[in-house]
């Protein structure tokens, strides 16, 4: 698939007005704990760590020395582990998803093969952003790598798995789909894998819509994602939750552009961003028993998403300008906490963006040194009463977001463009 053009400008437009708590009682409300911070060892470069499960394990994507390659990595009581490749230079881990409770982890890579279409698949989500080879979804399991089946065509990604062994993602089929953008060639469908070896099952759009893209599954098979007339084109994009194979149309914030589900927990609530009325901001939302939430933003950003739900409620996520001032949050029972003010004042580390939560309320994403210029994944955990006071006499109130440099804003762009690749109406 080709290169995108970021939706930035369009959907980030700069406001003035400094967001509220959903609820108006909640700064009487508990407040989060402090946070220990955890720096996970990258592969050679740059790196993110995108979920942890509730035994402590960490998937995410790290540059190799040089930064041009990257793979995915899995990580585990100090140690990370390069998951490898499918025969071409790069692999993924999956956005916001964690490896399951068994350490497997969903991810997609190149093959040694290069496409004859030229679809590059793989591509929005390479620092390059461009991808020459085939692209397939595959799980992996203490070394070894079990490829995905596709839908007769070349090309599939696995996004997230669930504790059953269900992975969920896109595939290919081998039919033209004339109607969307270049270079896209072939219609893909939303589908489930597993549990059994082989097994694939297609997931229908949205009625009206032709093609779907999942991004996260619970250990019920409930699935979540997005559905639009065609990935690659100027369409409305809805979000999504699939039960039981059917899909539900979530709604929107009052928007109709931009509406993309990204998490789901067991409990069946629903996390994502969504475009207010006018389509020219989205804001990060919670779905529960068909209603949808407005979980504002904070600090003055006018853009949130979010990306993560434990079993508790517990939402992660981001909030973003159009300057790349950018913060990581925790929100909980109506109120929306900047992270870094929970973690020691005196790191050198800048949470740039929470991509995940487990159910121990360890969170993961990744973040900006400050003193070095590196770009490291990070796993928070809750301090123990004993240890607050501590903490909290070396916090301060929400730090202010750092110039980034140029390389990390290139990231950021990359990440938001792979984002949005899949279910933007502006490619």
């Amino acid at each position: 698939m080709n290169t995108t053009t970021s939706p930035l400008p369009r959907l980030l437009v700069l406001s003035s007005a400094l967001m509220i708590p959903l609820n108006p009682a909640a700064q009487e409300q508990k407040q989060p704990p402090r946070y220990a911070i955890t720096i996970v060892h990258s592969l050679g470069g740059d790196s993110e760590t995108v979920g942890v499960n509730n035994r402590g394990s960490a998937s995410g994507t790290s540059s190799l020395p040089g930064g041009v390659v990257q793979h995915g990595y899995f990580w585990r009581d100090g140690v990370t582990t390069d998951l490898g490749t499918l025969g071409g230079p790069n692999s993924f881990a999956p956005e916001e998803w964690p490896p399951n409770e068994r350490d497997e982890v969903a991810g997609f890579s190149d093959t040694s093969e290069l496409d004859p279409y030229d679809e590059n698949f793989c591509g929005p989500f390479s620092f390059l952003n461009s991808d020459p080879y085939i692209c397939r979804a595959f799980v992996w399991r203490q070394g070894v790598k079990t490829l995905l089946p596709t839908l007769g065509g070349n090309n599939a990604a696995a996004v997230a798995i669930n504790n059953r062994g269900q992975a969920t993602g896109i595939a290919e089929t081998n039919v033209v789909n004339p109607a969307c953008a270049s270079p896209q060639v072939f219609d893909f469908k939303a589908v489930i894998w597993g549990p059994t070896k082989d097994e694939i099952h297609e997931l229908s759009p949205l009625p009206g819509d032709n093609e779907a893209v999942t991004t996260g599954i619970n250990d019920n098979g409930r699935v979540v994602g997005t559905s639009a007339k065609c990935a690659l084109g100027p369409f409305p994009i809805h979000a999504v939750l699939w039960e039981d194979g059917k899909p539900i149309n979530l709604g929107t914030l009052g928007g109709a552009v931009f509406n993309i589900a990204f998490g789901i927990n067991n409990r069946g609530q629903v996390v994502g961003g969504s475009d207010l009325p006018g389509d020219t901001i989205h804001h990060a939302f919670l779905w529960e028993n068909g209603m949808m939430t407005d979980l504002g933003s904070i600090l003055g950003l006018p853009v949130s998403q979010a990306l993560s739900i434990n079993n508790q409620g517990q939402v992660v996520g981001f909030s973003q300008d159009l300057s790349n001032n950018i913060i990581a949050w925790i929100w909980e029972n109506g109120l929306m906490t900047d992270l870094n003010s929970l973690i020691p004042a005196d790191s050198p580390w800048f949470l740039v963006e929470a991509l995940g939560i487990n159910d121990r309320a360890q969170i993961a994403g990744f973040a900006f040194n400050t003193s070095t210029g590196d770009t490291r994944g990070f796993i928070l955990t809750p301090v123990q009463s004993s240890e607050s006071s501590a903490q909290t006499a070396r916090s301060t109130a929400s730090k202010e977001p750092p110039a980034l440099p140029e390389k990390v804003r290139r990231m950021l762009k990359r990440r938001m463009d792979a984002r949005l690749h899949w279910a933007s109406p502006t490619n």
